[in-house]
């Protein structure tokens, strides 16, 4: 029996993005494979989606975004439009057999929301887990609802009504992986990247005054708030400030960022981004928070980089100290081990990427965890 999925991805970025976009990476990155495995999927996004999927449903043209950090009055219907349209299509239909979620927080709400009247629901957990106390403490999704996290340090943090609706984590993948240890080496620069959306949780200002005080070259590459290129955001003037990552960069970031040895450059995409970071000395990721899920950091790996780490989150997970990357716990190291990056082997980092986090793996491992939550859900229909 062919088995369809409601892929649930959110209104905020098209599937796939245009560049940054976290989650909306990974459902590109799973959907393809899933159908491979002979799962049929719809796909609930926004209408400029291009990903092939075997039906669509929406009900914004395109991604929201940018409204992502206004102010609640502002933004709070967002979400639960895209959400109610989904459970509109729950109601109407009788071919959905699992819905996979991805939305934060009023994803999970709002399906565990509806008992008995929807299909077995599991819901990914793609962020950090202290948010939403009431919320995640006091989750009641019987055995029709479970959550899946994207590492095992992740899960060790939730509170215990998530680990109780826990069915275990998936690593997350890149295509990247895919024969990574086939493709040959790239010659290697001197420069470093920070490839992520510019926060604090990120650390690009740690990474950049290092930068400056050790004297390597360095990269900044991604978003600040819905600022994709430096002339975006210098066109957006004063009224930019409210957004909270661009008060970070300009009172945190940019006083390091000379154009010289600290750049900004961005927003980087497809081969631009292949190429920054294959040719990068390290992958630096200076984190200040509890790293869930680490998609860069496996996409680093793929292109033969070796990471640099503060040890934190999924990284000792994803990481073989002296083999792949360096870690440390104490963030004023980071610089020298920037410096001792160069005599990790580029072919040990790519041969570990394409044993552990290409996309099939992470398919076979839904479908796996598919099978477990509809099997639950099955279970407790049955007469007592």
């Amino acid at each position: 029996m062919t088995l369809t999925v409601l892929m649930n991805a959110g209104p905020w970025l098209s599937v796939p993005p245009p560049g940054y976009g976290g989650i909306e990476n990974v459902v590109a990155t799973l959907v393809p494979e899933l159908r491979r495995l002979g799962v049929r999927v719809v796909l609930a996004s926004v209408e400029s989606s291009t990903l092939p999927v075997d039906e669509r449903i929406a009900v914004f043209p395109d991604g929201q975004f940018p409204a992502l950090q206004r102010p609640y009055n502002q933004v709070c219907g967002v979400s639960q439009a895209h959400l109610a349209h989904v459970v509109r299509a729950l109601h109407s239909r009788d071919d959905i057999d699992l819905v996979h979620d991805h939305v934060e927080a009023v994803g999970l709400a709002t399906l565990a929301a509806m008992g008995p009247d929807a299909p077995p629901v599991l819901h990914t957990l793609h962020w950090d887990l202290a948010k939403h106390p009431e919320l995640y403490g006091n989750l009641d999704g019987g055995d029709r609802v479970r959550v899946n996290g994207v590492s095992a340090s992740q899960l060790a943090r939730a509170p215990r009504a998530l680990r109780e609706h826990s069915v275990g984590h998936v690593h997350l993948s890149t295509p990247l992986a895919v024969d990574a240890d086939r493709r040959p080496a790239a010659p290697k620069g001197d420069h470093v990247v920070i490839l992520g959306r510019i926060n604090p949780g990120k650390g690009q200002d740690l990474g950049a005054r290092l930068a400056r005080e050790v004297g390597f070259p360095l990269v900044l590459a991604g978003p600040v708030g819905p600022y994709h290129r430096p002339a975006d955001l210098a066109a957006a003037g004063d009224e930019a400030r409210q957004n909270p990552d661009v008060r970070f960069f300009h009172d945190h970031v940019a006083p390091y960022v000379d154009g010289d040895l600290v750049r900004w450059v961005g927003t980087v995409a497809g081969q631009e981004r292949d190429d920054l970071v294959a040719s990068a000395r390290a992958s630096l990721f200076p984190l200040r928070w509890e790293e869930p899920g680490g998609t860069a950091v496996v996409e680093s790996l793929s292109l033969g980089t070796p990471v640099v780490a503060t040890a934190r989150g999924c990284l000792p997970e994803l990481i073989a100290p002296g083999r792949t990357g360096l870690l440390t716990t104490d963030e004023e190291e980071l610089g020298d081990l920037v410096l001792a990056a160069g005599r990790l082997d580029a072919d040990e980092c790519r041969r570990e990427a394409a044993d552990r986090f290409t996309p099939a793996r992470m398919a076979e491992r839904y479908v796996e965890l598919y099978d477990r939550v509809r099997q639950g859900a099955t279970r407790s229909l049955q007469p007592a």
